[in-house]
């Protein structure tokens, strides 16, 4: 059986793949509507394709759980989202993001977050750390350390579900007057990679899917930071997140608590 760093190394060369037609295809003009605001292109499923060939050549033991062609999932699994932010590549808007996690017993274990139009990758493995390619250059993720008053913090709109904006929108205006200012780029994956990056320090949101959160959440994990659910337990990957620095986590969750 590959051992973690041979995993790392299969699903960025999945990620990457990914990528590359995303990159070459450039914006979609046809796009399926799956729901309000919620998109799928062909470049998705190609994208899917490709990552399922590669993970498939490369560990044919292990299912895979894709966005758009589903799977069985199950206590070791590859969780897929082969174009995160649909909605920001029909526009032109580069903030796109290819995520690629292996999760065992619930909990990802390898991450990777590709950006094919910034060429950044960023990847994690569980207890070997976090790092970020660009340009063919590797450095070491970390999360950043800025206070609490100075921090700019990630989110996402929970569009697909307008039953919990009430809670959404209460938790949106307290986080604005804790923190300096607060993100909206639209590709969840890329915002959690940004954590563990440093660019953000923190990040929420309500009402994603496992392949939108499980590659992000390693990284940041690895890089230093803390990820649960709005209740502050460990079933992030259900889809309500919460993440940051330990300081900027803690804020989060004392205000998702109040809403």
């Amino acid at each position: 059986m590959p051992g973690l760093a041979d995993l790392l190394e299969l699903a960025e060369r999945a990620a990457v793949r990914g990528g590359e037609l995303v990159a070459e295809e450039g914006p979609a003009p046809v796009a399926e509507a799956k729901g309000a605001g919620d998109y799928v292109t062909e470049v998705d499923r190609a994208s899917e394709q490709a990552i399922r060939e590669v993970l498939g050549q490369g560990t044919p033991d292990i299912p895979i759980l894709g966005e758009e062609a589903g799977g069985p999932g199950g206590r070791r699994s590859w969780v897929v989202d082969p174009l995160d932010g649909t909605t920001n590549y029909l526009h032109g808007f580069p903030i796109v993001g290819v995520s690629v996690a292996l999760v065992e017993d619930g909990r990802p274990t390898v991450g990777v977050v590709h950006a094919p139009f910034l060429d950044q990758t960023f990847l994690a493995a569980r207890g070997l750390g976090a790092w970020v390619r660009t340009g063919g250059r590797a450095v070491e993720a970390r999360i950043s350390r800025r206070p609490v008053e100075q921090a700019v913090v990630g989110t996402g709109f929970p569009f697909r579900r307008k039953d919990i904006l009430p809670r959404y929108l209460a938790a949106f205006g307290a986080c604005l007057e804790r923190f300096e200012d607060l993100r909206r780029p639209g590709a969840a994956a890329l915002d959690l990679a940004w954590v563990a990056a440093g660019a953000f320090e923190g990040f929420f949101e309500l009402g994603l899917a496992p392949w939108d959160v499980a590659a992000g959440a390693l990284l940041i994990e690895e890089a230093g930071g803390v990820v649960s659910d709005w209740e502050g337990g460990p079933n992030y990957l259900g889809g309500d997140v919460l993440a940051g620095s330990p300081a900027i986590h803690a804020v989060l969750l004392e205000i998702a608590r109040k809403v």
